[in-house]
Order: C-alpha cells, then structure tokens, then sequence
C-alpha cells in the first residue's frame, strides 16, 4: 500500500513515540515490585513520548496547531489544520504492565477529520485511515464485521475510572447490553477499541465523558472501514461531548436503541 505523504509523516511520529514507550513499558514492568509504584515514572513517559509526538509533526508541518493531552491547545500560525494527539492512551494498563495502549494521531483540516493513526508498540500493530482512503492494519485493508445481530456481536465498552461519575448511569447501560449482546469486553483504550471495531475484532463500542484525542483517529478508521460512528442521542459532535457508540450499520443502530432502554427487569 502506498501512503500519503501525510499518513508518512504521522506514522514516523508515532513509531519514534513507540519506540520510547516501548522502553519505558519495560522499565515500568520492573518498577512493578516496588512500594513506592511506576506512577510518576509513567507520567514521564507519557510527556516523553508527547514531546516527540509535538516535535515531529511541528518539523514536518509548522505552523499547524495542536490539540494535546498535556499541552492542551496550542495555537498555530495555519488556523486550518489541527493535529489532535494522545501520546498514551491506555495509561492504566501501561502503569501496571498490561501492553494494551497505544498513541493516537488524528488531523482535522477546516474542522473535519481527514487522516489518523493508532500505534500500538508493543504488539506492533500500526492503524492507519485517510478521508476517502480506507483503513488499514500493518497495510492490510480493515472492514468492519458482518454481523447485524446483537445475540452474536462482541461489544467493547469503557468503564468510568475513579473520579468519574455517571457510575450509575454505565451500569444500566451495560445491564441493558449485556442482556443483548453475546459478550462485552473492556480494553483499557478507546484507541484501540474503535480500532479494534474498525478491524472487525469486536462488532460495536460505546463510551462516554472521552476526550477528543482519545478517540479522533479511531472515529475515522471506523468510518473508513465502513463502519458508523454518533453519540448516544445520533449526534455528530463526539469529539465535543466525548461519548461514542460505533459499529456497523446494523450493530449501530442496535447499540443505539439498546443503550436509550431503561433498565431491563432482567
């Protein structure tokens, strides 16, 4: 497959990420045993791997905004484009040595998503999407899965983390899916659940209170493997409200209605 010069340009940013997270990872695995824990060294990890992130893309396109996680916004000179990054996505499980995360690059040009990449290091597994170009995994071309029934579909969630509320609003949800569905999984990052949804290995995703660089690259994958992709309500405006269910067509739609049910008596 031949790549953009863009997609070009996110992958090398992400893989010299990976590369630093990679080493980190195995550092934070020894850090295990420790009283003290891997905490403040996965958050320089983290702001390693921003940095690198911020430092590629401004060399390959100055002037080009940023949205970060640790940076927040940052003004740029080219007020059409904006890159929308997570240097690590799946924090979690990197502090406690599970290797599901992942970096996560999307570019918004005038407001719309046009290119993304999701690089998980340590499973080497490299997703990338352009608007109009499909979706990809390591150069192999992505479809969405072609169930259209609930009752066989695997569904990927989020679950609200300590701190966050709307506890009680997820567990109606997930009774309401579980009741549905042949299965429900939870991945530890909405990167790579949308990506994982892109490449037909979970049917459908839903989560709410996310931020935009959690999830920018995987919408676009998703809808370039032919998939859909709203918030809860149909709403377009994911990257603003933070809440996403994704699937199919059918498992869409099906997510949907199932998530608006009130609890099941079940």
């Amino acid at each position: 497959m031949a790549r953009s010069a863009i997609i070009n340009v996110m992958v090398q940013a992400a893989m010299k990420a990976g590369r630093s997270l990679s080493r980190d990872f195995g550092e934070v695995q020894n850090l295990q045993v420790s009283l003290k824990g891997p905490g403040d060294y996965v958050s320089q990890a983290d702001r390693r791997a921003e940095d690198i992130v911020y430092t590629e893309l401004s060399k390959a396109r100055p002037g080009y905004a940023f949205l970060m996680e640790e940076r927040g916004a940052v003004d740029g000179a080219d007020d059409q484009h904006r890159w929308i990054v997570d240097p690590l996505d799946g924090t979690t499980n990197f502090l406690h040595g599970i290797p599901v995360f992942a970096i996560s690059i999307a570019l918004e040009r005038q407001g719309q998503l046009v290119a993304g990449v999701v690089y998980n290091p340590v499973m080497d597994e490299l997703y990338t999407a352009e608007r109009g170009g499909g979706a990809f995994m390591n150069d192999r071309r992505l479809r969405v899965a072609a169930r259209t029934r609930l009752s066989d579909a695997v569904i990927g969630c989020g679950i609200p983390h300590l701190g966050r509320g709307h506890h009680g609003n997820f567990l109606v949800e997930l009774r309401n899916v579980m009741g549905e569905a042949a299965g429900v999984r939870r991945l530890g990052s909405a990167a790579l659940d949308l990506a994982y949804v892109a490449a037909g290995r979970m049917d459908g995703y839903w989560e709410t209170g996310l931020s935009a660089w959690d999830v920018a690259a995987g919408l676009l994958l998703v809808r370039e493997a032919g998939g859909f992709a709203s918030e809860p309500d149909g709403g377009q405006d994911m990257l603003e409200s933070g809440n996403v269910v994704a699937g199919n067509e059918a498992i869409h739609r099906a997510l949907v209605n199932t998530l608006s049910k009130p609890v099941s008596s079940r």
